[in-house]
Order: structure tokens, then C-alpha cells, then sequence
């Protein structure tokens, strides 16, 4: 039901735009959360938007570089990443939330989209 694309192979500093979007599910209900996991790491949270988009919450290592926003009337978010650094390099999945608030933990999240891979070359 959640589908994430736009992910691709960038140099380091360069950008890229994932989207996640979904059929069946009207994200405008839902709290939206980005996720990755990199090869032999834990999958761990990148940003998060509530259903309203009223409120927003970047983790550290990509606060300033990354901007979460969604778009209700074509029932999308997004993840801009600028300033791309080797280390976000990884598998990001999009994950929907029913409620008004930020969810913000893996646990949380009841809808998974199936990934798409970021790469990011030195």
C-alpha cells in the first residue's frame, strides 16, 4: 500500500528527492516517518511529519540537510536530501502512522513501504 521511489546513486554533496505514496491508505490520517538501514546496521528513523504536517522532527545526522514535507492532495511525502554524504547510504522506507500526532519510533509505525535504495559515492 506504501510505495517509496525516487532513491538512485548520487556523488557525495549532491541531492535527491524520495517519495512515498500510497493507494488504499489516504495519508492524510496518517503520521509519516522515513526511515533507513544500511548493510549490517539496524533500521533507524531519519524524519517524521505528522498528518496535518503542523509538526516535523529531523534525527541529528541529517538535521539541516534533510527536509520531510507532504503534499495530502496527491496523497504524498517527500524526503529532500541535500549536502548527500557517504554515510546515508542505504535503504529508506516510508512508514504511515493512523493519528494527529508524530510518531517517531519503529515500534509506532503500522504500514511499511518496500524501500528504495540510496547511494551515495565519495
Amino acid at each position: 500500500q506504501l510505495q517509496a521511489s525516487g532513491g538512485g546513486l548520487v556523488q557525495a554533496g549532491g541531492s535527491l528527492r524520495v517519495s512515498c505514496s500510497a493507494s488504499g491508505l489516504p495519508l492524510d490520517y496518517y503520521g509519516i516517518g522515513w526511515f533507513r538501514q544500511a548493510p549490517g546496521k539496524e533500521r533507524e528513523g531519519v524524519s517524521y511529519i505528522s498528518s496535518s504536517g503542523s509538526s516535523i522532527k529531523y534525527e541529528d545526522y541529517v538535521k539541516g540537510r534533510f527536509t520531510i514535507s507532504r503534499d495530502n492532495a496527491k496523497n504524498t511525502v517527500y524526503l529532500q536530501m541535500n549536502s548527500l554524504k557517504p554515510e546515508d547510504t542505504a535503504v529508506y522506507y516510508c512508514a504511515a502512522k493512523w493519528g494527529v500526532n508524530l510518531y517517531n519510533t519503529i515500534a509506532e509505525y503500522e504500514y511499511w513501504g518496500q524501500g528504495t535504495q540510496v547511494t551515495v559515492s565519495s
